[in-house]
């Protein structure tokens, strides 16, 4: 009888690991780490405040109108962060321009991704030749200066919100490149992808459901490090006055606009500044702490 029980509570408790996925499992690791969860929360508000902020304001009204009257206003209770060179009130440009930094970082690493774990997978998955063209491709964009290439990039295709976007995710490819490239060698030599190309499974078919799913721990934590410096990149265009069109808030763009005050008001420049850095120090906090949840050496 003792047997049967302990036989019966050591399958209990192999089903209960069983069940657990493999979300679940990077959900319990990272909710051990402190900075992660407070850079979640802090994203987590980001994106509420970016979604919600056409509530409770009104673009035209709020966000663009002139009214020169109250221009360069200090921070008071009717204006929390003060008031720019026009009248414009400072927190509520920097709430909506919430609505265009976060996406654009997040376009532009999408666009970095379908680019550079594309190249990475074929070159890892195939090597020889194939490997050598594009792995020298991507180090030939890797050596030039990220902010210099994507001048290029948005000069070549012109100044909008969509040529942004992608000359900032041209400029991210190739560190996407080397970490799906990278990921693949660890697995495309596995038991399991032997098997797969034995019962006849494409190339593609290996690629898609077994090669990309088991590499990609280390691109999703490649994603979330990477958004933080999309975001940067995009504000430094847009404070060279090659990326958003004014009177956008773009973050970038109003430092671009407060820096002539800077001196006197400084305020100006003071909360689009925090603004970035606030959002790019919570993502590396929160890719710092998937990364540790990911490793199968931090589980415990």
């Amino acid at each position: 009888m003792t047997n049967n029980t302990a036989t019966s509570g050591n399958l209990l408790v192999s089903k209960k690991y069983a069940k657990r996925s493999r979300v679940a499992e990077i959900w319990r690791n990272l909710k051990k780490n402190k900075g992660a969860i407070i850079g979640l929360i802090i994203m987590v508000f980001l994106v509420v405040i970016a979604f919600a902020a056409p509530l409770f304001l009104d673009y035209e009204r709020d966000i663009i109108s002139q009214n020169v009257p109250e221009r360069l206003q200090s921070p008071s209770l009717q204006h929390l962060f003060g008031t720019d060179h026009v009248g414009r009130d400072i927190f509520a440009r920097v709430i909506w321009g919430a609505r265009y930094s976060l996406p654009i970082g997040v376009v532009a690493v999408i666009v970095a991704v379908i680019l550079g774990v594309t190249m990475g997978t074929v070159a890892g998955y195939y090597g020889g030749m194939i490997e050598n063209v594009l792995m020298r491709f991507g180090d030939i964009f890797a050596s030039i200066p990220h902010i210099l290439l994507a001048i290029v990039v948005v000069s070549a295709l012109g100044q909008s919100t969509i040529n942004l976007m992608i000359a900032v995710g041209v400029t991210s490819t190739p560190a996407f490149i080397r970490v799906a490239r990278a990921a693949v060698l660890t697995v495309r030599n596995q038991e399991y992808i032997e098997s797969a190309r034995a019962v006849g499974m494409k190339d593609w078919q290996i690629i898609l459901q077994h090669i990309i799913p088991n590499a990609l721990s280390p691109i999703v934590v490649q994603v979330t490090l990477r958004v933080g410096s999309a975001i940067i990149s995009a504000s430094s265009l847009c404070f060279l006055g090659l990326g958003i069109p004014a009177p956008a808030p773009e973050w970038g763009a109003m430092l671009s606009e407060g820096r002539k005050y800077i001196r006197d008001y400084s305020y100006m420049t003071l909360f689009p500044g925090l603004a970035i850095m606030i959002t790019v120090l919570a993502l590396n906090m929160l890719g710092d702490g998937l990364r540790d949840a990911m490793d199968p050496k931090m589980k415990k």
